[in-house]
């Protein structure tokens, strides 16, 4: 690998891990994921400890990934854990159905109010590119 590549490897690899960042970022802030988790589990002193278990949850799994580690579990382990992945997705939609009116606000705010199907189209064109990308060079 000469050094284009190498550049070109760095590159895509600091602009995926911003995306996913600021993805992971954007998705705290504004669902208010923290403060919701709190109140619904009435636990507002123990704010710091939600909020030092996501952190070390963060960097853990990360340091897990760039790792290689795997897991053997037997097949009856799935339930557990495909039930809180279940629950996950299912909060993570129920939160966006929340906050689904954020396009039109930036939108307007932009200047883009006329339009936004533009907007909506390079954000589902954007995935769809995306993802075939992963799946067919991955």
């Amino acid at each position: 690998m000469d050094f284009l590549d190498s550049l070109a490897v760095m590159v895509v690899g600091l602009a995926g891990g911003l995306a996913v960042g600021s993805g992971f970022v954007a998705f705290l802030t504004v669902l208010d994921v923290i403060p919701r988790l709190t109140v619904m589990s009435r636990a507002q002193k123990v704010v710091p400890l939600y909020e030092y278990a996501l952190i070390f949850g963060a960097l853990i799994s990360t340091w897990v990934d760039f790792r290689g580690w795997s897991a053997s579990l037997i097949p009856i382990s799935a339930v557990p854990v495909g039930a809180l992945a279940g629950c996950f997705v299912g909060l993570l939609a129920a939160a966006l159905t929340e906050v689904i009116n954020v396009l039109p606000i930036l939108a307007k705010r932009m200047g883009l109010k006329s339009r936004i199907m533009y907007l909506l189209m390079a954000m589902v064109i954007g995935k769809v590119v995306g993802s075939l990308f992963q799946w067919i060079l991955f």
